[in-house]
């Protein structure tokens, strides 16, 4: 009985975000068909594509994802369909944003037409040119501020950026996000001076 009773805690847990009605706001159109979502908003338009075991459909001005079982892949599936549809909404509708910061003496970042160049200590500045749909501005000489409507692509941009010069955990160095929390450590030298 207690095992049952666990299984169905379990079921409950990993579907509940699935479970919630996505609501579509007024400026945006959503086209569905059998395996493919169109979602199209004042910030641009996305194509999702569906698993044909998931079932999506509109029911009054929102989208409901229904499962076909309660089997580990259809309740992973549930959720991940849900999410992305979410996000997709989202980016057409409100757009995602990410910004970062560079740490260091002479580390700086100059806008260069709709890209940027960094210097951030390499023998040669790093120019990034972003891809279709992805806004690069610069703030100060010090701030990136990533933007678009795809949620993976700014993530993606962002996380490039962030590669060419990672934060350095022993000195305040390199590139970070702004909400990042960097732990940093003390060093041999002081641990010889404890």
């Amino acid at each position: 009985m207690s095992g049952n009773a666990a299984v169905t805690t379990t079921e409950r847990t990993l579907s509940r975000v699935g479970r919630r009605p996505i609501s579509i706001p007024a400026n945006v159109q959503v086209d569905l068909k059998y395996t493919q979502i169109t979602v199209k908003g004042p910030k641009g338009e996305i194509v999702q594509s569906l698993h044909p075991e998931v079932n999506v459909k509109m029911d009054n001005g929102s989208i409901v994802v229904e499962r076909a079982s309660s089997r580990k892949f259809h309740r992973s599936l549930h959720g991940l369909t849900r999410t992305l549809i979410a996000n997709a909404i989202q980016g057409v509708s409100q757009g995602y944003h990410k910004t970062l910061q560079l740490m260091g003496v002479g580390y700086r970042v100059q806008q260069r037409g709709q890209g940027i160049t960094l210097n951030v200590g390499h023998s040669h500045p790093i120019d990034v040119d972003p891809p279709e749909g992805i806004v690069l501005t610069v703030e100060g000489n010090n701030r990136v501020h990533v933007s678009g409507f795809d949620k993976q692509k700014v993530g993606e941009v962002a996380a490039n950026i962030r590669k060419a010069r990672p934060p350095n955990a022993y000195k305040e160095k390199g590139i970070r996000y702004s909400d990042e929390i960097l732990h940093l450590k003390p060093g041999k030298a002081a641990g010889r001076k404890a």
